[in-house]
């Protein structure tokens, strides 16, 4: 097995006015050849973020001189459907995956992603994506315990008013893993594996089934809800029993993406106590019903 080097010097940023350029081999006298240009580039909006993935192509293609990969993004015009001339790094990785993070809701950007080899030779980039951070119900994230435990724990809903009606403050909360009212936590195990673990006592899960869309958990289980922990696999979802003193109530997630650090999933949640209904209509979370104040709960 090729292992990848963890971490790459930084390298000026080449630009020419035909394009970008690389860097030479002073070594051997004369200029390097770049590795492939990532072939494809995708992306997720998520909220004050984005997830980027791309083709290993450069990576599969010489692992020997591979370096690592470089991020790159621009302002993107929407109206006109262009990117902007003036691109900054974002960052560098040797994994075909970065999370763009810090930026601003509903400000589109553009990005790219180029390889560099060993000799300090960069590539082309990639076919760009352009994206803009929003807030949602989908695309959540999450991160692993061990990577930021601030950000590491989830719950659905937690009724400060106790009117037992979802206000969209209330609904699907990031909070810290250590906590000890979030429904779930994210952590990550030796072999670099995500687990998703049920926390608040009255929260159980289990494993739904694999699934093209959160539409696809149309209805909650009557049995089958544990208390260990499942593993977050992409595509899978997963439904939550909640039981809180009287009450129950239902959540659903399907995970979008499941890396070393973080999960990205999809949610559902259904504030009527004791309906099994989690469809979600229109992409929102359910949260319209009769649900009443939770006693003896968190």
């Amino acid at each position: 097995m090729t292992l990848r080097r963890r971490f790459a010097p930084a390298l000026a940023i080449l630009l020419s006015l035909g394009g970008w350029a690389c860097n030479e081999n002073v070594t051997a006298g004369m200029p390097a050849t770049p590795l492939q240009t990532p072939s494809t580039l995708a992306s997720i909006s998520l909220n004050r973020a984005i997830h980027l993935s791309w083709a290993d192509n450069a990576f599969v293609s010489a692992p020997a001189r591979f370096d690592s990969y470089r991020i790159y993004s621009a302002s993107y015009d929407l109206d006109a459907g262009v990117c902007g001339a003036t691109w900054g790094l974002e960052g560098t990785t040797v994994a075909p995956v970065f999370l763009v993070g810090a930026m601003v809701n509903g400000v589109p950007r553009c990005f790219g992603v180029s390889s560099l080899s060993v000799e300090g030779a960069e590539s082309s980039l990639s076919p760009l994506r352009q994206d803009t951070p929003r807030p949602d119900a989908r695309n959540v994230l999450v991160f692993a315990l061990e990577k930021d435990a601030t950000q590491a724990g989830f719950r659905f809903w937690n009724d400060v008013n106790a009117d037992g009606q979802g206000q969209a403050s209330e609904l699907g909360i990031v909070k810290s893993g250590n906590a000890t009212d979030i429904d779930f936590r994210i952590y990550r195990d030796l072999t670099d594996t995500l687990w998703i673990e049920p926390v608040f006592s009255g929260t159980r899960v289990q494993v739904y089934d694999q699934v093209d869309d959160l539409t696809g958990i149309d209805f909650a289980p009557a049995t089958g809800y544990l208390r260990t922990p499942v593993q977050a696999i992409p595509t899978y979802g997963y439904v939550f029993e909640i039981v809180e003193g009287s009450t129950v109530h239902y959540g659903a997630l399907r995970v979008a993406h499941a890396g070393r650090d973080y999960v990205i999933f999809d949610w559902s949640f259904q504030t009527d106590f004791g309906n099994p209904e989690l469809v979600v209509r229109g992409g929102l979370p359910v949260v319209t019903g009769t649900g009443s104040a939770v006693s003896g709960g968190r």
